[in-house]
């Protein structure tokens, strides 16, 4: 009776969380954790323009927190906000607690676009959020593992994925800078 029971309780969580999953029609959808802790609905970024980056302070990009800082700046008075998600899954890059993270970005960089708590952007682990922008089924035209720290993902202000840049595209590019642009 008890493995019924187990039984019909796995099946209720899978389909419950494939719904979830299902539903999910938007990054404003997500509630996430920033980096003080605190939970967020992301819809209060809703009628912005959003570039989601993977980022990590002890990698070969991580001077591309200069360039994004540089970038929100210049347009978040447009309607732009730029969402961080470190993310330890590329050689162990982001080995810091969110405490340590927040005042890397801040001493070092300047920060001041919203940054969360730390998540996993691949593998089993990997957040749902990140499932969503990777997916082949709810992303398919920029859908694909994550390759390395600071992959970008542009999302409109009706919060659909409209752009992805690798992490070799720095923030500042002509081709980052355009995508923006065009949003408006």
């Amino acid at each position: 009776m008890n493995k019924i029971i187990m039984t019909i309780s796995l099946l209720i969580v899978i389909v419950t969380f494939q719904a979830e999953e299902q539903s999910m029609n938007s990054i404003c959808d997500f509630e996430m954790i920033n980096i003080q802790g605190d939970t967020l609905k992301l819809s209060e970024y809703a009628g912005k323009v959003i570039l989601v980056v993977n980022t990590a302070s002890k990698c070969g990009f991580t001077y591309q927190y200069e360039g994004l800082e540089k970038l929100y700046k210049t347009y978040k008075d447009s309607g732009f906000v730029i969402l961080g998600f470190p993310a330890n899954n590329f050689l162990k890059q982001e080995p810091g607690n969110n405490e340590e993270i927040a005042e890397f970005c801040s001493i070092n960089y300047g920060v001041t676009f919203p940054m969360f708590s730390k998540i996993s952007v691949k593998g089993k682990n990997m957040h749902p959020l990140y499932n969503y922008l990777t997916s082949k089924d709810t992303n398919p035209e920029f859908g694909g593992k994550i390759t390395w720290n600071f992959n970008k993902f542009l999302i409109s202000k009706e919060g659909k994925i409209i752009n992805r840049f690798g992490s070799r595209e720095k923030p500042e590019s002509k081709k980052i800078i355009e995508a923006i642009e065009g949003e408006w």
